[in-house]
């Protein structure tokens, strides 16, 4: 998650509740001969058009809580209601959830209305506590990615961990609630290393978090490279590859891992201090066999762009057993083919805030499908909480022409 309380890229015009640009139709297609490294395509390629947007001020409060650092979001389909989560790591404030009604047509997005909140609860029953009153034995999360198991009875999130306090990334389920249910494992890899010469860096490990449509898988997406297979992305090159993970959630079992090249950063910064970053933000499951892959990208004085990519999972060479990626000389590992969806720069929505969640949610009366973004304030006077909706049309199949 890139801060940029201390280096905000421009001032947001936003006071209050504001509703969003609407009903563009501008679409943004796959160029999918652009990029070097990118999925050939035997079909149609996927496309965005916009719907609108919506944004929260920063600031606001709901009830007595200070809305913001909203990382992750998804839909619960049976009760009709949005769930956000909160990566807040302020002195006083616990990690928590929010629920939420969000309304749109096919040319409109509605303010969302936030209807309940609630605090990650450790298995004593007790909220997880925020840095001001750490434990030694617990954990302040920095909560990335929810998800809905199926039914709505309950969610798995990441965090990106306490490193700080020598706690790695972890993933759990949680009641509808907040209530704990169980913590689940990952494989020694994924956690701290005392040396920090190898395993996931700080504030980049479990960003994105993907269920299968049948609910017995998910795909835990790293930001970055860990440090023993490649470099984080600079404005000259791309960074090394970082590792998406499939998972057993009934055991908690790694299944399959696959490495993912992140693009380059898009734009130097402006001033010459501050950071220039980019990397996997958010993965959505698009069908049994397919992620929606968002990139996020941030460079001081410059702002934000993003980008959102289509894999097909069972492209790429399994890396679960590779202690490091080779990317020079003999490579050991074939990276996943990445087809551009769509540059949400150039979607219409205007000046990009800090994306870092996605979920599909209702289809449209004409039964279009829907992806929702969510963005992370950093509770930074400088930005606000950006919802988009936009219209996802998939590849299509081809026809043969005799």
């Amino acid at each position: 998650m890139p801060d940029t309380r201390l280096t905000p890229s421009r001032k947001r015009p936003w006071a209050g509740w504001a509703a969003g640009l609407a009903g563009s139709a501008v679409l943004v297609v796959a160029c999918t001969g652009a990029r070097q490294g990118l999925e050939p395509e035997t079909a149609a390629p996927a496309a965005l058009r916009l719907i609108g947007t919506a944004a929260i001020a920063p600031g606001t409060e709901v009830l007595g809580t200070t809305f913001g650092g909203i990382s992750g979001i998804d839909y619960d389909p049976v009760q009709d209601r949005w769930l956000l989560i909160s990566d807040d790591r302020s002195a006083l404030q616990p990690a928590r959830i929010y629920t939420a009604t969000l309304h749109y047509t096919a040319t409109h997005l509605e303010t969302p209305a936030i209807t309940g909140t609630a605090p990650l609860r450790q298995a004593n029953g007790t909220p997880y506590p925020p840095p001001r009153h750490a434990a030694p034995d617990v954990d302040v999360p920095d909560a990335e990615a929810v998800r809905w198991l199926p039914g709505g009875q309950a969610f798995l999130w990441t965090s990106e961990g306490d490193f700080a306090r020598g706690f790695g990334p972890q993933w759990r389920e949680h009641r509808a609630d907040g209530a704990w249910v169980r913590e689940l494992p990952l494989p020694a890899a994924f956690g701290r290393v005392p040396d920090f010469r190898r395993g996931p860096r700080a504030n980049a490990t479990l960003e994105g978090l993907a269920l299968s449509p049948d609910g017995r898988t998910a795909w835990l997406a790293m930001e970055t490279a860990w440090i023993q297979d490649g470099p984080r992305p600079t404005p000259q090159a791309p960074g090394g590859p970082l590792r998406i993970t499939a998972m057993d959630v009934a055991s908690g079992r790694p299944l399959r891992q696959i490495a993912y090249v992140p693009d380059a950063v898009p734009h130097a910064r402006r001033i010459p201090w501050g950071p220039q970053l980019n990397g996997v933000s958010e993965v959505l499951a698009d069908g049994p066999h397919h992620l929606l892959v968002l990139e996020r990208s941030y460079s001081a004085g410059a702002g934000f762009s993003a980008r959102l990519y289509r894999i097909d999972t069972r492209a790429g060479s399994d890396t679960l057993a590779l202690e490091a990626l080779r990317t020079e000389g003999a490579h050991n590992h074939t990276a996943v083919p990445k087809t551009l969806v769509a540059d949400l720069d150039q979607l219409g929505a205007g000046p990009l805030d800090n994306l870092e969640g996605m979920a599909w949610g209702p289809p449209l009366a004409g039964g279009g499908r829907v992806i929702v973004f969510v963005s992370d304030d950093n509770f930074n006077p400088a930005q606000a909480t950006q919802f988009i909706a936009a219209e996802y049309r998939g590849p299509a199949a081809v026809t043969s022409v005799p």
